[in-house]
């Protein structure tokens, strides 16, 4: 079976988890990446993230460099923006028929995931979804103990 683990990160913990996780199972990986950047203001972004959360905003992305369709098994990785999961993963998410498929959802946060898991769960309609990873953050310091990361990684057949 074909792995591969597909995320977007804005500040880096996203994708310091999913190089992670690729290392450990062998998986390909692949960096969800938006065409428009989004600023590096702070106050701005979490407004602009509140606005296009709320409003379903899609936005445009450049392909990524694999083809997600030939995966059987796909590790998908987020950042909560607004207690669900980033507008790049709605876009990508929407590119992929996932009858068939099974995926492994992690999502890295300051606090709270919010309604992620169920989100996420709505969107791979189709998929067998396995147990989503929470990993924490106090900014750029990992929350999560290692082993509980390590299990769950264990976990993904």
């Amino acid at each position: 079976m074909k792995k591969l683990v597909v995320y977007y990160s804005f500040g880096g913990n996203t994708r310091a988890i999913a190089k992670r996780i690729a290392r450990a199972i062998g998986a390909d990986l692949a960096e969800i990446r938006t065409v428009k950047a989004y600023t590096d203001d702070y106050d701005v972004l979490v407004s602009l993230g509140k606005r296009e959360v709320e409003s379903g905003y899609t936005p445009q992305l450049y392909p990524l460099a694999v083809n997600a369709q030939e995966y059987d098994t796909i590790i998908l990785g987020t950042p909560v923006w607004w207690y669900t999961y980033a507008p790049a993963v709605r876009t990508f998410l929407k590119t992929v028929n996932w009858k068939g498929k099974t995926v492994y959802p992690f999502a890295t946060n300051g606090g709270w995931l919010g309604h992620t898991p169920s989100d996420l769960k709505r969107a791979l309609r189709g998929a067998t979804v396995g147990q989503l990873l929470n990993v924490k953050y106090n900014d750029k310091t990992l929350c999560t103990p290692e082993q509980t990361i390590d299990e769950w990684i264990a976990s993904i057949k």
